[in-house]
């Protein structure tokens, strides 16, 4: 089996950037090569850099990567979905329209003899009591009901307000370390007990591979800074750039 698995890409609706509009450029044109090459694409959490559709409605500024996923499935390609911290109020949409399979909590599969698991890992850092806090809060039926009450423009931008994001939180490095080595402790454990060989995870915007015991720890990196994706092709990881 080919596995291509991909994170914080954190494709903005609104008012991006110069770097942000050649980044998200960049992974639309990584995304079309990749079309027929991979029997499963793993899209690793933080896709978007805020998710929301609604009974009617979904943000027309994605079209351009809905696209390429679209193409991508069409083209024979499994569809999985792991929630992420900027990346979780799912309707309908994806799993209707593009055959995403949307995996709030991750996902473990079987292949090439290897038991891969794929999480976004915001749950997995440590020292962030804060954003546990808020994730369980945001992530409330209640919340997600209210949202959909409001007109979706209006819904978006409260929306962006609330989320969070830590790429342009300014963080000790120290700390910053300590709370993503909760991600590798996390796959360590997992390899350790045999609940996986293969642990793929996102959030830190750090590519990384890294053999444990017997197994792998693999993060995807991220698509603003690094343009980092992971494969692993019968069973073997390998972390890539894109430098096209």
């Amino acid at each position: 089996m080919k596995i291509l698995a991909v994170s914080d890409c954190h494709y903005k609706y609104a008012n991006p950037s110069q770097d942000e509009k050649l980044s998200s450029d960049k992974l639309c044109r990584f995304l079309k090569e990749a079309k027929g090459r991979y029997d499963l694409v793993a899209l690793v959490g933080d896709i978007f850099d805020l998710w929301f559709d609604g009974k009617y409605t979904i943000v027309k500024q994605y079209f351009p990567l809905l696209k390429a996923l679209s193409d991508l499935h069409e083209a024979g390609a499994r569809l999985i979905y792991v929630s992420g911290n900027h990346d979780f109020w799912f309707g309908d949409f994806l799993s209707t329209y593009l055959g995403c399979e949307i995996h709030p909590d991750g996902i473990t599969i079987e292949a090439d003899g290897q038991k891969i698991r794929f999480e976004h890992g915001d749950t997995r850092t440590v020292n962030d009591l804060r954003y546990q806090l808020y994730r369980k809060v945001v992530r409330l039926n209640i919340v997600k009901t209210v949202f959909h009450l409001l007109h979706p423009d209006l819904a978006l931008s409260l929306g962006t307000l609330l989320s969070r994001s830590s790429r342009k939180r300014k963080q000790n490095p120290a700390l910053r370390q300590a709370k993503t080595q909760g991600l590798e402790d996390y796959a360590k454990r997992l390899i350790q007990k045999g609940k996986a060989s293969i642990v793929v995870m996102g959030h830190s915007h750090n590519p990384v591979l890294s053999s444990i015991i017997t197994g792998y720890y693999l993060n995807c990196g991220d698509w603003l800074s690094h343009c980092s994706y992971v494969e692993i092709i019968e069973g073997i990881p390998s972390l890539n750039v894109y430098n096209q």
